[in-house]
């Protein structure tokens, strides 16, 4: 595998701002926000009646808890009928940048189900139209990018995130109340798209199985891709590191596009470029515990050992056992039971959940699913399976 490429040496310079909330309610939360919290040494939020940190964030971080927390990847979701009813009367960019609508549909998944994390109801390419990259999520297609990135000319084009408070100003609103609402009784998290992942959407325009023109670029103008995976690392340090300072306690970076990459591919275009991210991310908030999933990690476990992640994300197609054998006992994983069976009886959910805790070890695991949850997955199902984890006990295993 090619050596690492050097981590990256500036860091993010955020600029705070607090944008005046839309409505009575929001107003409230964000002063009983201010109230109740203030910014610690890291820029971290941290809430002075909490004795004690959450057990997803306390895991994350290494520590030993008596269970594995529990949450889902695309845990908000259509899935759910009261989600429906938002996406089926707005766009997704006006529910995922509107700060009311966000923000009520982040904590849906919560109030219904108690997982362990809740996650910003958001997308991996919402920092793109910041830089210059406008795109739109169409119904039955996916998002659609009208202006692609294919040669320098464009990457010189693009702009840098200099002022996120400016050019997403939704984001402080959305973290800021979800940190309020949770109250500590959940950890908050806050994610980004590899910088491979999110080239390979703006290099191809929309969603295509095959690649075509992103992997023309890879094969026969290399150091375009280069460049432009340069950029975005830069980038998405900024945009992360803001979600931290606005109170995201745990981040994860979602390769979701790893899967169209051979092992030697994702020694190159991949991790090299997450590792920058990372890497500039643990030397400004050490404390804050960051998740590398990559989409189609079966034959790249061995790279991924050289990740800086405190957490390894599985997805549901690889060993968890085998994972836990090149990993070892004290990495952090997450994942990864198969997001099919959902679709299940009780019985059988609760025995997959039990077989996937079994096979991660006593500890040093965080369940969820090894992809997103499914559209037309029962809710009670996602009921059952976070219940069985919070009902689960190390002791028992």
């Amino acid at each position: 595998m090619p050596a690492l490429l050097t981590q990256m040496t500036a860091l993010c310079g955020i600029i705070r701002a607090s944008p005046s909330a839309t409505t009575n309610r929001r107003r409230r939360i964000l002063l009983n926000a201010n109230a109740s919290t203030r910014t610690g040494v890291e820029g971290d939020l941290i809430t002075s009646s909490i004795s004690k940190e959450p057990l997803l964030l306390r895991v994350a971080r290494g520590e030993q808890g008596d269970r594995p927390p529990v949450w889902l990847m695309r845990q908000a979701g259509r899935y759910m009928a009261e989600f429906r009813e938002y996406s089926n009367k707005y766009g997704f960019r006006h529910r995922s940048e509107t700060p009311e609508i966000a923000i009520e549909l982040s904590l849906q998944p919560w109030r219904a189900f108690k997982p362990d994390g809740v996650i910003m109801f958001s997308d991996i390419l919402t920092p793109l139209p910041a830089i210059g990259v406008e795109f739109d999520v169409v119904k039955g297609k996916g998002p659609v990018i009208s202006n692609p990135i294919r040669n320098i000319d464009d990457i010189n084009a693009l702009k840098c995130l200099d002022d996120p408070d400016t050019s997403l100003p939704f984001i402080r609103e959305i973290l800021t109340s979800l940190r309020s609402e949770v109250d500590g009784n959940s950890t908050l998290l806050g994610f980004i798209g590899t910088p491979w992942t999110l080239a390979a959407y703006s290099m191809e325009g929309r969603s295509d199985r095959h690649l075509i023109a992103t992997k023309q670029i890879m094969t026969q103008n290399p150091e375009i891709l280069h460049r432009y995976l340069s950029h975005l690392a830069e980038v998405l340090t900024v945009y992360v590191c803001h979600q931290i300072d606005c109170g995201a306690q745990v981040v994860q970076l979602f390769d979701s596009w790893a899967h169209h990459l051979s092992p030697q591919q994702f020694a190159e275009f991949s991790l090299p470029y997450s590792e920058r991210v990372i890497n500039a991310v643990k030397a400004k908030y050490p404390q804050t515990p960051v998740i590398f999933h990559a989409n189609g990690g079966v034959g790249k476990l061995e790279i991924m050992k050289e990740s800086s992640a405190d957490v390894i994300g599985l997805d549901w197609s690889t060993s968890m056992v085998e994972a836990r054998n090149i990993f070892g006992p004290d990495r952090v994983l997450q994942g990864n039971m198969d997001p099919m069976y959902l679709f299940a009886d009780e019985d059988r959910i609760k025995r997959e959940v039990a077989k996937n805790i079994s096979a991660a070890g006593h500890g040093k695991h965080i369940l969820n699913v090894g992809h997103g949850v499914v559209q037309g997955t029962p809710e009670q199902s996602v009921k059952i399976f976070c219940d069985a984890a919070r009902k689960a006990s190390y002791d028992s295993f």
